[in-house]
């Protein structure tokens, strides 16, 4: 099965440029996400993502520990953005994502760190932490498809996106990876200083479900296009898997690809809230994945080791 990229005819018909001027016009006030810190990037100011007018990223490389349909055989062609719009205080990037791990580089360096994993073999070009990078993200693609990338994009987030800015990349991206942390607001208020994620997320979601649908993969099982959701799962059911299952099931598709994470371990500032200091308990995580086998959600990413790059 060859499904070809989206942004190689968004490059095509002149889309892509109008996109770029689009995105970066936000920048000289920031409402990329749901923060809209209304700083002028362009300038130099920041906002709660710390990062002005140039992307900043911290490592990119074949990643092997990321979802089946993602790695293959070769491999998912990471590149972890420094920095970050949400800001869970237990990330697991901690280093990065608060504090700053990385170096700037310009859209034609970014451009090339995605030709080198491409020649590397990798399946496609996995953005990580892209939320608030989403200007320098278009203006690399369009050099990198002029210079010779034919990978699937990988839109990997937190959940904590703009609708506005998710049409920017309609037609550019070709994979959805979004993140459903939290189903209670009082919990996403404390973890992360965002009581709307619950709200942002759903809306995000449903938005990255209309522009690529279900997830399609090829005779390997490589994924082509579509929406892959993860769910991390949290001590004491704190992450309402339940009801985020629920709304998978009723809200997008019961076909939805959907990856229950096991991993969590108190990270960074996670000591903070007493009932995000332990791990989750094997009956924790018994209980989300029957939550939403019972909800309908049948198509499960397979457990495998979890890896962390630095």
């Amino acid at each position: 099965m060859t499904v070809d990229p989206l942004y190689l005819t968004a490059l095509a018909d002149g889309s892509m440029e109008t996109k770029i001027a689009r995105a970066r016009k936000h920048l000289s006030a920031c409402v990329l996400c749901p923060r809209k810190c209304r700083v002028n990037r362009l300038e130099g100011e920041t906002g709660v993502c710390k990062t002005g007018k140039r992307a900043w990223i911290s490592s990119y490389n074949p990643h092997f520990g990321e979802e089946a349909p993602l790695v293959g055989r070769h491999g998912s062609g990471t590149i972890f953005f420094t920095h970050c719009n949400l800001m869970c205080i237990f990330c697991q990037n901690f280093d990065i994502s608060h504090e700053g791990h990385g170096q700037k580089v310009t859209a034609e360096e970014l451009a090339g760190v995605m030709l080198s994993l491409q020649k590397q073999g990798c399946h496609n070009i996995n953005f990580v932490t892209p939320s608030h990078v989403v200007p320098q993200i278009l203006s690399a693609v369009a050099i990198a498809a002029r210079n010779g990338l034919t990978l699937p994009l990988v839109y990997n987030s937190s959940g904590y996106d703009s609708v506005a800015t998710l049409k920017l990349l309609e037609g550019v991206v070709d994979i959805y990876m979004p993140d459903f942390k939290f189903w209670d607001a009082g919990v996403s208020a404390k973890a992360c200083d965002a009581e709307n994620y619950p709200a942002i997320a759903r809306q995000a979601l449903r938005e990255m479900h209309r522009q690529v649908g279900d997830l399609v993969t090829d005779e390997d099982g490589v994924a082509k296009r579509g929406l892959l959701i993860r769910h991390l799962v949290l001590p004491g059911g704190m992450a309402g898997t339940r009801d985020v299952m629920r709304f998978i099931a009723t809200e997008l598709s019961p076909d939805s690809y959907v990856n229950i994470m096991a991993q969590y371990r108190p990270c960074g500032r996670a000591g903070e809230m007493p009932e995000l200091a332990i791990r989750p308990s094997q009956e924790d995580l018994d209980d989300a994945v029957r939550a939403a086998r019972k909800e309908g959600i049948l198509r499960l990413d397979k457990p495998r080791r979890a890896f962390v790059l630095w």
